[in-house]
């Protein structure tokens, strides 16, 4: 496999790096989780109407550039090195995957380009209160234990077809205080013949309350999203559609831009850290000169390096997305909280940028994780312990080499 990056990969890369920079600033991050949306929406126009960003992995057809994943997992690194507050991840890396896998020639038709284009964010509401497993990432999301079974709590959907009706609540919904569109999952049919489902609810629908709520990450809205006598459009026309196994295939991709987007996180930390022991003198001397720092950082540079290759072969395999994250938010969490360190006293205060890092890496453990789970489920699935399990597409007997 040739891992090198095209002339057209470098130049997102570039530009978009171009362009965080010029809006960034001590007080950009601040500024923007102060809004009501939680990001600068005249930045979020810019990256979509200039550069693309939302429809960099759409088909040309719903107005998107027709890349892969690969271009989106690259914008997510420098928007995670920049740890930039906005929509991209909730809408182009988990909504918009599902609408085109799920959604009906009129719903893709409807939704795509608006998303595309950057005038409609979207996020996925999951009850249950574990993105992670919710997504196939850290456990089987077959059983609908996730989000209540069908017997009690979780989402439910109620009422005919095409008269379907919600109630029930989702926590932890990424964006969802602001999206434009809601991708729900909810059980329908009744216990015990209920099955899981994914809806649409437009974020001025009727009985849907949504409430930002204070996470660890100001950099990441969480909010809890409320529905009561909501009205809902299924997403696709068959309701015998295995929701279950698209939220599981959009999980190992987004795993891979998520994957992407931690090692931006820590390679933003790493170089603001090597900067800064390049000017702090101590005894008369620059901290990084000492042999021990050096050392420090050059375990971390690895490490960071290590999680980038795994990343990226992840854009172009998501099978290997889930491992990839683990190994991308080990790296970050290990490479932030270093930073912490090597930034002295002035590292400590809440308010210090290397502060901000170790809590994006550490709140996106919570949200993704934990990294254990996650190296868990994938060694499950790959039969490293075990026969493999129906999902994995591995053969019965075949292991991890």
């Amino acid at each position: 496999m040739d891992t090198a990056l095209t002339t057209e990969q470098h130049e997102i890369r570039r530009a978009l790096r171009d362009l965080l920079a010029r809006h960034g600033g001590p007080g950009a991050i601040p500024a923007a989780v102060g809004t009501a949306e939680g990001y600068d929406p005249a930045l979020w126009r810019r990256l979509a109407g200039d550069l693309g960003l939302p429809g960099l992995a759409l088909a040309e057809e719903y107005g998107g550039a027709g890349c892969t994943a690969t271009e989106l997992a690259l914008a997510c690194e420098e928007t995670g090195r920049a740890l930039l507050p906005s929509p991209l991840l909730a809408t182009a890396a988990l909504a918009a995957p599902l609408i085109a896998a799920l959604g009906t020639p009129d719903q893709r038709a409807a939704l795509l380009p608006r998303i595309a284009d950057g005038t409609l964010t979207a996020a996925l509401a999951l009850p249950g209160g574990s993105l992670a497993t919710a997504l196939g990432l850290t456990g089987d999301n077959r059983d609908g234990t996730w989000a209540g079974g069908g017997r009690a709590g979780g989402i439910q959907a109620r009422g005919k077809e095409g008269e379907r009706r919600l109630y029930g609540e989702a926590g932890r919904v990424l964006d969802g205080h602001s999206a434009g569109l809601l991708l729900v999952a909810a059980h329908t049919g009744g216990y015990p013949r209920s099955r899981t489902q994914v809806f649409l609810v437009p974020g001025d629908a009727p009985g849907l309350t949504r409430t930002r709520l204070t996470a660890l990450d100001e950099t990441r809205s969480l909010a809890r999203v409320e529905l009561r006598d909501t009205p809902a459009e299924p997403l696709g026309a068959d309701d015998t559609a295995d929701a279950a196994a698209a939220l599981a295939a959009a999980g190992r991709a987004a795993a891979a831009i998520l994957a992407a987007e931690a090692v931006g996180t820590a390679a933003g930390a790493l170089e603001r850290t090597v900067e800064y022991v390049k000017t702090r003198e101590q005894f008369g001397r620059a901290v990084g000169s000492f042999q021990a720092v050096k050392h420090r950082l050059a375990d971390l540079y690895v490490r960071v390096e290590a999680a980038r290759s795994a990343a990226y072969h992840a854009a172009r395999d998501p099978e290997s997305g889930p491992l990839a994250l683990a190994q991308a938010l080990e790296a970050a969490r290990i490479t932030t909280g270093e930073a912490v360190q090597l930034h002295g006293g002035i590292g400590f205060t809440w308010e210090h940028e290397a502060h901000r890092y170790l809590k994006r890496a550490a709140g996106d453990e919570l949200l993704f994780g934990p990294v254990h789970r996650l190296r868990d489920h994938a060694a499950e699935r790959a039969g490293l312990f075990g026969p493999a399990t129906a999902a994995s597409g591995v053969p019965h007997g075949a292991g991890v080499r």
